[in-house]
């Protein structure tokens, strides 16, 4: 007489390979960790009664299409350009100047006006639209 066994078949899922994956995944995540911020330090500073704001003005000097120059909507000569900024600019350690110049312009007119930077040791950023 033939004894039947019930084979039956169970669904297993291989999970061997699964500690390794699992492994490397913290090793990576652990060292980028660390890289992405290396030197900081978590600090409770203290508190103070009054604060103080370091001198750092941004002045824009604007020109139309017509040639009219405007120191912070202020109107100025382009004769009196660098004796106006010179003034402004007198008590700043990082004088930093936003130039925002009409594209019907000459490219001269803008390397007039950046020179008149340079020679006054201020830092001349110019402004674009998107």
């Amino acid at each position: 007489m033939k004894i039947r066994r019930k084979n039956k078949f169970a669904a297993e899922v291989a999970t061997s390979s699964l500690n390794d994956i699992m492994f490397f995944l913290l090793l990576f995540f652990l060292i980028i960790s660390t890289v992405a911020n290396p030197n900081v330090i978590k600090l409770m500073l203290p508190k103070a009664s009054s604060s103080q704001q370091l001198s750092k003005k941004q002045v824009t000097l604007s020109v139309d299409a017509n040639k009219q120059y405007f120191i912070d909507k202020q109107p100025v000569s382009p004769e009196n350009l660098e004796a106006e900024l010179q003034s402004i600019m007198a008590g700043i350690q990082e004088p930093t100047v936003v130039v925002r110049f009409d594209k019907s312009l000459t490219v001269q007119d803008l390397v007039d006006v950046l020179q008149t930077g340079a020679k006054l040791n201020i830092k001349m950023v110019m402004a674009t639209s998107k």
